[in-house]
């Protein structure tokens, strides 16, 4: 699965959801996301750490001190789109750091495009934001931007993904996503809820739950419990409905307990709509 690079190109991209006033001085990072939804969140938080960091965020190339890439290394096709996206960034800025799902493959990336500055794997924000330092270091004004900043949002105003773990325990054949992005890690169910308020808050009126495997959440925890929050797929989605938005289950694969998901689209809790992988 892939997506044409939404950041960087004015014509496909919202500017005034990924951009904000940059002052004199300030350095700026241009983002080209691709793949699924998922790599889109891992856009969103890279952005949202740069701006509090006192980064401004480009919606062109010309616009920008460096360029990050998160590629997605899914299909033969995803891993093609991502080394023309690369290709592109270089001819165009010249300053390229990699990330996402066809990071775990740096020494491919490296082979075909030498140039670029660091290469790091899926979902690892630290390493991306030490990249992002070393290429153009930070030059926060301490008055403004060290505020806490509202989050960078990738999608319209209206809806927003939220991603409830990561990675997968299963090993099918065919999927190579437990490699790229490891075993499965659900977050607590009281800080996915705390995400969700805000998003309520900020006028989010539709919630699109995703993960790798939005069935088996919790079970690597054990279904624990904290701050009265369950960490099971059924109990999340019953308080996720209970915060006035649309709920939209997105890659539910078909365990048992999934039916138990029923009567909650039928008290409207959870939108009448299940996204199956087959």
């Amino acid at each position: 699965m892939s997506t044409n690079p939404p950041n960087l190109r004015p014509d496909l991209a919202p500017k005034a959801q990924i951009s904000n006033p940059s002052r004199p001085g300030q350095p700026t990072i241009g983002m080209v996301s691709l793949g699924c939804p998922k790599a889109l969140v891992d856009s969103e938080r890279i952005l949202t750490r740069l701006r509090a960091e006192g980064y401004g965020v480009s919606p062109d190339y010309a616009g920008a001190d460096a360029v990050i890439v998160n590629t997605c290394g899914f299909l033969d096709s995803a891993k093609a789109e991502s080394l023309d996206a690369i290709g592109e960034a270089l001819n165009e800025n010249g300053k390229v750091i990699v990330t996402g799902c066809l990071g775990a493959e740096p020494d491919y990336i490296r082979e075909h495009h030498p140039r670029i500055l660091a290469v790091t794997g899926p979902h690892q924000y630290e390493q991306v934001l030490d990249a992002v330092h070393g290429a153009v270091p930070p030059s926060p004004d301490p008055f403004i931007d060290l505020l806490p900043a509202q989050a960078v949002s990738l999608t319209p105003r209206h809806y927003s993904y939220l991603k409830i773990s990561e990675g997968c325990n299963h090993k099918c054949k065919f999927c190579i996503i437990p490699d790229m992005r490891g075993r499965l890690q659900s977050r607590p169910a009281h800080a996915i809820l705390r995400e969700a308020e805000k998003l309520v808050q900020n006028g989010v009126n539709e919630l699109l739950v995703i993960s790798q495997d939005t069935s088996a959440y919790g079970v690597d925890i054990k279904h624990a419990e904290d701050r009265g929050h369950r960490a099971h797929i059924t109990d999340l989605a019953r308080d996720l409905g209970s915060l006035g938005a649309w709920v939209r289950l997105h890659y539910v694969y078909p365990y048992p307990h999934v039916r138990n998901l029923i009567p909650l689209m039928a008290e409207g809790l959870v939108l009448p709509y299940l996204v199956i992988p087959f």
